[in-house]
Parts: structure tokens; C-alpha cells; sequence
């Protein structure tokens, strides 16, 4: 196993690795300790008891977040005509068609999310390979298939961040940076936290929020005592 380098090793002090800390708390703690030279992403993971191999206990959905993401979200969109011209004036970075698949099936797929209008599914399905892995497939549960585009691209531009469920029950989701102040990513955490236990699957039995960690990119993970996360997304 390889050894934690002299940066970590000092992050990690005074953090008790088994203590569950207050969200005001933890979030505290993890930046003080974003010490990196660049703004470092402030990222979630939450524990949830489902086993996502059933399709019934899938949990996935989008989030506006409150404070927004802290980055600059490239967005490709799928449509022709005057939705095509209606994503470009919404700012979308790239609008094709069989042009833009093209481009997606040879790996060049700089982009955060795709967007696509229903009539363009036909040949977005055929990226499915290429996109699914990458959790970028549009899909019309979270937003991303709709006639809609112009609010789809003010979404994703404006904080709309999607999270799903991974192998291990975990998901993963970046809800602000650094620089953010407290309040702002204490915000985001709560949103997130929030959108999740309302996807909570019907079938799901037993305890559904398990854990919650909040860490940098570069620093030490701090658990959070989840009570204190659920309290304040009563209090919004």
C-alpha cells in the first residue's frame, strides 16, 4: 500500500478518522485544509443502502445547486433546425446532428453534458456504447431528452449537476470549490443531500442514508453526522 505523502499525513491531523462531525463542522475542516495550488473541487459522497444491481432500487436525478458548481460546464446538444438555433443563442458550446455523433463515436467528447431533443434520439442511440460508460447518455428522467433546450443549457451552465448511484451504493458529485465560502457549500451539500433522499426508491427497506463524507481534491476525507444535513434541508 503506498504511504500517504507529508501534505496528507499533516491534513489529516486532527481529524479522528471514526468521529461523525456536524456539517458546519467538517466543512470547515476540509477547507482549511485545501492547501493545494489550484482551486480544488469539494466533493460528496454519499452511502445509501440499495443495491443498484436491482433496477428498482436505481437512484439517480439532477440537482440545481443553490451556489452552483464553481465550473465552466461545456455543453454539446443534439437538434436541427430552430432548436438548433435556439441552443446556440442558450449558449450551448457545440449543436449538430449525424456531424456531431460522428465526432462522438471517434472519442472526441470534451463536454459535461449532452443534451438532445426527442426527434434526435434515433442517432444519439447509436452512442450509447461510447456514452453510457461515461454517464453522459441523454436520458428524459433526468432532463437531458426534452424540446425544452434552452432551459436544459441555463440548467447545466447554472449549477444543475446529475448524480446516479454507483456499484458500491455510493454516489460521488462535486458540489463547489474551495474558494466557496462556508455557507454556500454547506448550501450545495444540503441541496444534493436533499435531491437524493427524494429519489429514494419505493422498494428500498431499511436504512437508506448510511454515510456522508465531504473532501477536497487533494485533502483528507471528513465523515459528516448525517442527522445535522437532513435537519437543515427541513429547514429550507
Amino acid at each position: 500500500m503506498a504511504k500517504a505523502g507529508k501534505r496528507l499525513d499533516n491534513a489529516r491531523k486532527d481529524i479522528d478518522r471514526k468521529a461523525l462531525y456536524p456539517l458546519t463542522e467538517a466543512v470547515s475542516m476540509v477547507k482549511e485544509r485545501a492547501q493545494a495550488k489550484f482551486d480544488e473541487t469539494i466533493e460528496c459522497a454519499i452511502n445509501l443502502g440499495v443495491d443498484p444491481r436491482h433496477a428498482d432500487q436505481m437512484v439517480r436525478g439532477t440537482v440545481q445547486l443553490p451556489n452552483g458548481t464553481g465550473r465552466d460546464v461545456k455543453v454539446a446538444v443534439f437538434a436541427r433546425d430552430a432548436k438548433a438555433d435556439e441552443a446556440k443563442a442558450a449558449g450551448a458550446d457545440v449543436v449538430g446532428a449525424e456531424d456531431l455523433m460522428e465526432r462522438m463515436q471517434g472519442g472526441d467528447i470534451p463536454f459535461d453534458r449532452i443534451i438532445a431533443t426527442p426527434d434526435m434520439m434515433a442517432i444519439v442511440g447509436r452512442l450509447g456504447k461510447v456514452l453510457g460508460p461515461r454517464g453522459l447518455m441523454p436520458n428524459p428522467r433526468v432532463g437531458t431528452v426534452t424540446p425544452d433546450v434552452k432551459t436544459a443549457i441555463e440548467a447545466a451552465k447554472g449549477g444543475s449537476i446529475q448524480f446516479r448511484v454507483e456499484k458500491a451504493g455510493i454516489i460521488h458529485a462535486g458540489v463547489g470549490k474551495a474558494s466557496f465560502d462556508a455557507k454556500a457549500l454547506e448550501e450545495n451539500i444540503v441541496a444534493l443531500t436533499d435531491a437524493v433522499m427524494k429519489a429514494k426508491p419505493a422498494g428500498v427497506k431499511g436504512a437508506y442514508l448510511k454515510r456522508l463524507a465531504i473532501t477536497s481534491t487533494m485533502g483528507p476525507g471528513v465523515k459528516v453526522e448525517t442527522s445535522t444535513v437532513l435537519e437543515a434541508a427541513q429547514e429550507v
